[in-house]
Formats: C-alpha cells, structure tokens, sequence
C-alpha cells in the first residue's frame, strides 16, 4: 500500500475540516458544555445536552491535546465540557445522568452504564492533559462504581424480567477493554489485568459463535446461546470495533495470537456483514437469516465504516496481512464516496441501503464529536508507522 496519500487525506480532513467544524459550532458560551444536535450546516435544532456526546468531546479534545500536540485552544474546550459535567452530570450516588437539558437539569435518569464508562474516559484524559486532580478523583471513582454495577448496569431501571430470559450483553465487556486502557495510568496494574482478563475472556468466548467466527451481541449469562431476537442479532461494526479494542491489548502485551484471533473474527464479520448488492457493512443482521427486529437493519452507518478502517489499518501494521490491505482499500472507497460533505464540512451519519443520505444532520442523540475525529486521528497514526 501506498500510505502517503491515505495518510494527508486524514490529516487534512482532521485538521482543515472535522475539528474546525466542532470547534466552530458545539461550544455552548451562554450555560456550558456542547451542542451535538446540529444540523448539516452546524446550526443548531436541539439544545438538549446527551452525557455520552459531552463526555466523549471532553476525551477528544484532551486526548489532542495530550497525544498530537498541546494547544491551549483544545484544552480549554476540553475544560469548557468538563466543567459543566463535573457540575451537572452525576446523582447524589455518583451515577452519570443519560441526558440534562441545556441549563445542566437532569432529564433522563441514569439508567445506562455507558454514560459513567465515557465520563471515567473523559475525566482520565481531561486529569492528564490539565494535571487536574479532582478529574483524576471523578475518574478514578467513576471506574471503581462502573466495576461495582457490572453485573446488574442498569439497576433499578432494567425494564426486563430478569428471571424468565438473563442474558449479557456484548457491548459491555467491549467498552471496558478500552476503558481499562485509557485508566490504566491511574489505576494499579493488578486492577488493570483482572479487568482486561476479564473482557478478554467474555468477548472471544462467551459471545464467540464458533460456526461464523463472528460475535453475537448477546448470549446466556452462562455463554450459551439464545434463540430470540435478541440472541441472533449480530452488530458488524461492534465487533470490528471490539476486535481493535483487543488488537491494542495483545499489541501491549506482545500477544500475537491474540492479534492473529482478533483479525480472524474481524475478517470474518466483514465477509458477514458486507451489503453484496449496494456495497458498505450492514447496521444488524441475524444469525440465522431470519428478520432483525431493528427497522434500521440496512441502513450504513458512519461510525461502523469508520471503526473498521481503524481496524483494518491496524491489523495491517501489525501483521502485514494483505486481506486487511483488500478490505480496506474497500472499505475505505466506499466511506470516503458516501460520508464526507464536501459543501458543509463533517461527515454524514446515516445512509439508506442504497448510500443515500437519510439524516443531513451532522450531530444528534448518538452522533457527536468522537467516531469521526477519533477514527481520522487513529488512521493518521496508524499510517505513520
């Protein structure tokens, strides 16, 4: 591969294009925090403030600040979010509210766990890029409830009747092998391990379905499978994001194996979740060809092309494998033909089956400043080495 000019392309779309676009439209100057609902041109259809958008532009911008290059501009606005989160953001228990509204009033109760995993990442970043020890604090204690949640999240505000059908979810054990990571400098190492060993162990046993080789989205608590909706559905781009996730690990630890297992089950979620008729990775298929319940099941998303070209890059530097090499010059044409607004800056988020755009809008509820940045920001890195 010729990485000279993937490489300027992301550089030059981080820097000249998807930053300046946050940096111009999301800061809130009246109460603090940011502004994720906006429109294709950066305007702004909703002030409500989501926890996981606000906390993952706190981690984005103190991560820049901490690993590109220390410019007082990207602190501050790393600061501007952190300081209304630390104000607003968590109950009387500690736990992190999904969503306030733009005064910093809580609107949704705290319900979802990965509302306190991005503010333990956001709080760990923001701690070192500002030598901040009440974020270092907020970090530190946020990942210690997170562990003491683990295996009820949701507490008192699961809906489901966990007796008639307990399963466990993917999404968990996948986030916090990254979590773990990211606080690793602040916590002490047998911590770090236990917790790593732990979410190893979860993602490529009990959720691996060893016939695909890819990774259900939920299994029994005991691993076994489950032949609902739920326990068929398979998230292509979840996996692809988990299995860099473990990538970064074995590379820690010098775990080729692993490396090698994480770029089969990657591989083989490509080749399952590849639209062999319009191109571009599926949102939801089920296992067994029967119909996904998600209305949304073909729509291309931005965040599941952009995670698995950080992944494809990734096993390609590692191991010089040339189906990473294939598929991501696939991958990559078909991202960069679709998302990308040449008039208006940023990235689309949500395309029909065909590659139309469905939403114009540039941020939302779950579309904010991190899977575009951070995807351009880690390619860049990664066709550096």
């Amino acid at each position: 591969m010729n990485f000279s000019s993937y490489h300027e392309l992301y550089k030059t779309a981080l820097l000249g294009d998807v930053i300046p676009f946050w940096e111009k439209h999301s800061l809130d100057e009246e109460f603090g925090g940011y502004f994720s609902c906006l429109n294709r041109n950066g305007s702004v259809f909703d002030t409500d403030k989501f926890l996981w958008l606000q906390a993952r532009q706190v981690w984005f911008f103190s991560m820049l600040y901490n690993r590109l290059e220390k410019r007082d501009d990207w602190l501050s606005i790393a600061r501007h979010g952190a300081s209304f989160l630390a104000k607003h953001g968590r109950d009387e228990d500690g736990n992190w509210y999904f969503s306030l509204n733009q005064q910093g009033q809580p609107l949704v109760q705290p319900y979802n766990i990965f509302s306190d995993c991005f503010a333990a990442m956001a709080f760990s970043q923001f701690a070192l890029a500002a030598e901040n020890e009440q974020a270092k604090a907020i970090a530190d204690g946020t990942f210690r409830n997170i562990l003491r949640r683990k295996n009820n999240p949701k507490g008192q505000y699961n809906k489901i009747v966990p007796e008639t059908r307990p399963m466990k979810s993917l999404a968990f054990p996948m986030i916090m092998a990254n979590l773990t990571l990211e606080l690793d400098w602040l916590l002490d190492k047998e911590m770090v391990e236990e917790t790593v060993d732990f979410c190893l162990a979860e993602l490529f046993d009990a959720f691996l379905e060893p016939e695909t080789g890819v990774l259900l989205e939920n299994v029994a608590p005991d691993g076994s499978r489950l032949d609902c909706f739920e326990g068929r559905i398979i998230n292509p781009g979840h996996v692809i994001e988990a299995c860099w996730f473990v990538m970064d690990i074995a590379e820690r630890r010098g775990d080729k194996a692993l490396i090698d297992r994480s770029i089969e089950v990657m591989l083989s979620t490509l080749e399952f979740g590849w639209d062999n008729e319009y191109d571009g990775i599926l949102y939801f298929k089920d296992i067994a060809g029967k119909p996904p319940q998600q209305l949304e099941w073909d729509q291309k998303l931005w965040w599941v092309h952009l995670e698995t070209m950080v992944a494809l890059l990734m096993a390609y530097r590692l191991t010089g494998n040339e189906s990473c090499a294939d598929w991501y010059k696939k991958v990559h044409a078909y991202a960069w033909n679709h998302f990308p607004d040449a008039e208006f800056g940023e990235w689309y988020g949500y395309l029909n089956r065909r590659g139309e755009v469905l939403l114009p809008l540039k941020g939302g509820k779950w579309k904010g400043c991190f899977h575009v940045p951070r995807a351009l920001y880690m390619c860049m890195r990664q066709l550096e080495h």
